[in-house]
């Protein structure tokens, strides 16, 4: 007779062992309708599966996170079954949910088409509306191998192969299909609903190996409801229309090619835009009490082997031997750079907090097949910051940096900022009674900001606790930004220290911050979230000046360089083309204002604006017109996105 306990604290008795499904109808048949598998003493099972003793047990419902992600891992299989019966010579590998949506990877000499997607989407739901029941079957790991070699599927049975041997093996049938999964899955195909969508197919190695055979990677969105699909649907529609790359071109902002892979080359417009970022992040650091320095680009080998990056990092740095057999990297993060420069003379309690700032160029090798216009790359500039401080200091330096943080985002027009807290994975450095110290000083920070926060467990970086500063962006995506780390472990690994009040060497603690993380990344975020129509201030060029008749050549020269004097980025456009060809090569190119000016702006000093995204002009002096830009421009308004 189990006990099953609920989590309003109620408990339910049954005469027998019960699965999941029995207690949702306990419950009410409405969740009963809605659920999808149990949460059973924290793990997740088949709403099929049977308790057979006490437990703690939670309905998953499928418009919960853990739902919604079930969902996406069964349409990944109902994914594989309608390829196996459309082509069944295919071998199917792996196929997990992941954000948004699911993958499964195949193995077929001939290539998926847009055609195909479509054929395999309509066979997918035909699947749900035969409504077959998923089965979770314990098999013997040699049966197991034996079977899938048997039909001629060599990935899945070197998958089965490679499972350790204390580790049970399962598979799940559905219909004629079977496939090796932990689970748990939905109780039946039908449950699934006709929510999903195929994507796109890409290219993808055998395990992820480069030296492996090339399979054909299928992706596809699920979710719990229509509405919902519709909805993520209309966000990719947006994002492609905001792409950073599409818009870098159209805008005149950088390039990419294949003689530099992931590195940017800026063009004049994307470097102002890349300075007036950096600007204005030292204007900040500088009233904040930072200190700007800068670092060596490529360091001997050993200062990394020190600090504990080549062993854990090693992979992605660059590195080079010279002539007189010294072996160099290429750095791939400022940290190490910055303990070197606090170690330099003697430091007092007294001088603590030392913060110190650096826009410092890094490079990381990231995959070929990982690069994505500037959201990745492998050479990047960091707005890097580190506080060297006492634990007494973590919280008030801490309360700082995230005030810092959410005044610096609110000013490029990111307003939804979210939060996480990330506390001590299970391999770290340190003693856990400092690791206590080092977390509790983050909460209060929190705290005491009246800050609202997640809790990120086990997520930690191996030398510390870290908040992570999360940005929503106009169509609902979520861009991990900001980062404060709190650094237990580098400052003595490297020899830093500073004189107590008690005459005695302290080891520091070192705070990592960073705001726009890499400027590249945060420029393609700020372009995508403004859909390329950028603040005023942030603007490459603020004012084009058009000509409507020659006779105004020289009148939209010297307004150009009034708006200079201004502090205002100005061109003037005097080519002999139509205003209205004019007005509208520049919206494209997103220049926010627009002076239009001919014979009758001449006679009265004044100007005629347009601004990107309105059809109405109005009429200004020109004095009037560049002070109400000014204004504007001083105050960092955002823009609407």
């Amino acid at each position: 007779m189990p006990q099953i306990s609920l989590p309003d604290g109620s408990v339910r008795e049954f005469e027998s062992p019960v699965h999941g499904a029995a207690v949702a109808e306990s419950i009410s048949r409405n969740l009963l309708k809605n659920a999808v598998a149990a949460r059973v003493n924290g793990e997740l099972w088949d709403l099929t599966r049977e308790i057979d003793s006490d437990a703690t047990v939670e309905i998953v419902t499928r418009d919960s996170a853990d739902g919604v992600e079930l969902l996406r891992h069964d349409a990944a299989h109902v994914l594989a079954e309608a390829v196996k019966e459309l082509w069944p010579e295919t071998q199917v590998t792996i196929g997990p949910a992941i954000e948004n949506g699911f993958y499964y990877d195949f193995a077929r000499e001939e290539a998926f088409t847009e055609d195909d997607l479509a054929v395999i989407e309509e066979r997918m739901k035909a699947i749900v509306e035969r409504d077959e029941t998923i089965e979770r079957e314990l098999w013997d790991r040699d049966e197991a191998v034996q079977f899938f070699r048997d039909m001629g599927e060599e990935y899945k049975a070197e998958i089965i192969a490679d499972i350790p041997s204390d580790e049970p093996i399962t598979l799940y049938r559905q219909g004629d299909f079977i496939d090796l999964c932990r689970g748990p899955h939905l109780p039946s195909t039908g449950k699934l609903g006709k929510a999903f969508k195929l994507t796109h197919v890409s290219g993808a190695y055998w395990r992820g190996d480069a030296n492996n055979e090339m399979l054909q990677r299928v992706y596809g969105t699920a979710w719990p409801n229509e509405k919902a699909l519709r909805k993520y649907l209309h966000m990719l529609e947006e994002a492609e229309k905001r792409d950073h790359r599409r818009l870098g071109r159209v805008m005149d902002l950088f390039h990419f090619q294949e003689e530099a892979p992931g590195a940017v080359f800026w063009h004049p417009n994307g470097w102002t835009l890349f300075q007036t970022l950096i600007g204005f992040m030292r204007e900040q650091q500088n009233a904040a009490g930072y200190r700007e320095i800068n670092t060596p680009e490529v360091v001997d080998r050993s200062l990394w082997e020190a600090s504990g990056h080549w062993q854990s990092f090693g992979e992605h740095m660059y590195t080079t031997e010279t002539v007189d057999g010294r072996h160099y990297a290429i750095k791939p993060m400022n940290c190490p750079g910055h303990v070197q420069v606090f170690k330099q003379g003697i430091t007092s309690y007294r001088d603590l907090p030392y913060r110190v700032a650096e826009f410092g160029k890094c490079h990381r090798y990231e995959p070929s097949g990982a690069l994505h216009g500037m959201m990745r790359v492998r050479a990047f500039t960091q707005d890097d910051a580190h506080i060297f401080c006492t634990l007494d200091q973590i919280t008030s330096e801490s309360i700082a940096v995230c005030n810092l943080i959410l005044s610096i985002y609110r000013s490029f027009g990111f307003d939804d900022v979210r939060i996480k807290f990330a506390d001590r994975p299970e391999v770290r450095v340190g003693e856990d009674a400092v690791w206590d110290q080092a977390e509790a000083a983050l909460l209060k920070a929190l705290e005491d900001a009246e800050l609202e926060y997640t809790h990120n467990p086990g997520e930690g970086a191996f030398y510390g606790p870290k908040l992570e500063f999360v940005l929503r962006d106009a169509i609902g995506r979520d861009w991990q930004c900001g980062t404060l780390q709190v650094d237990l472990n580098m400052p003595g690994r490297l020899g830093a220290h500073y004189i107590g009040e008690d005459g005695e060497k302290h080891v520091p603690v070192m705070l990592h911050r960073a705001i726009f993380g890499s400027l590249e990344r945060f420029i393609g975020i700020l372009i995508e979230h403004h859909a390329g129509n950028l603040p005023l201030w942030l603007a490459p060029l603020q004012v084009k000046v058009l000509t409507i008749t020659s006779d105004a050549d020289d009148f939209a020269r010297s307004v150009v360089e009034r708006l200079r004097k201004a502090g205002i980025r100005a061109e003037a456009d005097l080519r002999n083309e139509k205003i209205s060809y004019k007005v509208r090569e520049h919206s494209v190119s997103k220049v926010p204002v627009l002076f239009a000016v001919g014979q009758r702006e001449v006679e009265v000093d004044s100007v005629a604006i347009r601004r990107l995204g309105s059809k109405r002009q109005t009429v200004l002096p020109v004095e009037e017109a560049i002070a109400n830009l000014k204004e504007e421009i001083d105050s960092k308004a955002g823009a609407p996105s």
